[in-house]
């Protein structure tokens, strides 16, 4: 289980969450919803370590993360699909791949045959240069990148941003896969409504660095998600 209590995250003097809380288990997507600018961004980076918070707890599986830096947390097992994806342009796509390696012990660092089950196009493209892919190919690449980790927590950041239709549904049919296995938890920031309602099983919608809405699919009424979401 993957737990984020009350925590508070500053850059400088602003003070950018207020006391946010999320949860996420095996088996499940929790989906962030909000507009820019209201934190959700800065979440993800406090789960997967690259922003320190100011109070609060991040814990895994019982173990406390608080401290520990980005390379110490993917051991623990969380993977980071950054907005904007981040990918190598000047490494091809294998080589893109093998950097999930990193945290890997020796004896796991291989690709996995699910990545190409999930993404068959990285397969085809394994000689060619992460910066020839399209934008939805690139995505596709930073999340089988992520895989590569054998994560037991997913975040990822917006990965619908500039992708087209087509790509969106495979990355929503990856997403609905690696739920159904059972033994991942996924943590999904977006801002398109639509995607995160047929895959989300929580919901917590930011407003100005606080969850203001939280609950199971169940719970949440979409007419007040929409006016939270809309500018």
């Amino acid at each position: 289980m993957m737990r984020v209590e009350a925590i508070d995250l500053f850059y400088g003097a602003a003070q950018a969450l207020r006391g946010v809380s999320v949860t996420a288990g095996p088996g499940e997507v929790s989906c962030v919803l909000g507009r820019n600018g209201v934190g959700k961004t800065s979440l993800l980076r406090a789960i997967a370590g690259h922003q320190p918070v100011a109070a609060g707890t991040i814990s895994l599986d019982e173990t406390v993360l608080d401290g520990m830096k980005p390379h110490e947390r993917a051991r623990r097992g969380i993977a980071y699909v950054p907005q904007g994806r981040e990918i190598f342009p000047f490494l091809t796509v294998r080589e893109n791949l093998e950097t999930g390696f990193a945290p890997l012990a020796r004896a796991d660092r291989s690709i996995p045959e699910e990545v190409f089950g999930l993404f068959p196009v990285l397969r085809d493209m394994l000689r060619r240069r992460g910066g020839d892919l399209s934008g939805g190919q690139q995505q596709q690449l930073a999340i089988g990148r992520a895989l590569v980790t054998r994560p037991k927590v997913l975040i990822m950041d917006e990965p619908t941003e500039g992708i087209q239709p087509s790509i969106i549904k495979d990355i929503g049919r990856a997403i609905s896969y690696l739920r159904d296995r059972g033994d991942m938890a996924i943590i999904l920031v977006e801002q398109y409504f639509d995607f995160a309602r047929d895959l989300a099983d929580r919901f917590a919608v930011m407003d100005r660095g606080e969850v203001v809405l939280s609950g199971t699919r169940d719970d949440l009424d979409e007419t007040e998600i929409r006016r939270h979401l809309t500018v």
